[in-house]
């Protein structure tokens, strides 16, 4: 079966796994997540940001001196601080939320975890969301990570998804289920 990767999202692919080698050998791996995360908060918050980076009008000294700002306030590593100036000599700055993206989920591989999405109807506590990712963890054999959101529309309930795996226990799935029983009937 050949699968299609788009061009962004294998040169993405293809840059984060050096950077998690690079991070590993150095020891680093642990220090590049968190920074990488830190900054991937600042992108996602900053539009201008955002727009400064996927400008291709920008030249590489005005990104290299971005770069510099964003590495002495959140005090980057060296490994990391190098790799965005990779990026901007290679002209694929504009990539940086993919390859951290990728990056992110290289690293969760690495330590066992498996992704999985969970939607409530109401905010959930974080005692809460441990004790459900704990018991989804030993009912999987692996160690999940939740992509936590609130839907107000759900009524109640929870929707969980693990890979190909969905556990609807929402009152809305409930009452469609009725509705389908009482139609069928």
């Amino acid at each position: 079966m050949s699968t299609s990767k788009s061009f962004s999202t294998e040169t993405s692919e293809r840059y984060a796994r050096a950077l998690f080698e690079v991070a590993r050998e150095s020891s680093e791996l642990e220090k590049s997540e968190i920074d990488l995360r830190n900054f991937l908060d600042i992108y996602k918050s900053s539009m201008e940001l955002v727009n400064f980076i996927k400008d291709p009008t920008q030249s590489n000294s005005s990104q290299f001196e971005m770069i510099n700002i964003i590495y002495e306030h959140l005090k980057f590593s060296k490994n990391i601080k190098n790799f965005f100036s990779l990026l901007i000599v290679k002209r694929r700055i504009f990539f940086v939320e993919k390859i951290i993206m990728s990056f992110l989920k290289l690293s969760s591989q690495k330590r066992g975890e498996v992704k999985a999405s969970l939607v409530s109807s109401k905010k959930l506590s974080k005692e809460e969301l441990n004790v459900i990712s704990s018991d989804f963890s030993q009912s999987i054999g692996s160690k999940i990570k939740f992509d936590y959101s609130v839907d107000e529309k759900l009524i109640g309930g929870v929707k969980i998804q693990v890979g190909s795996i969905m556990v609807d226990t929402s009152i809305r799935n409930k009452l469609r289920k009725y509705e389908q029983m009482m139609i069928e009937n």
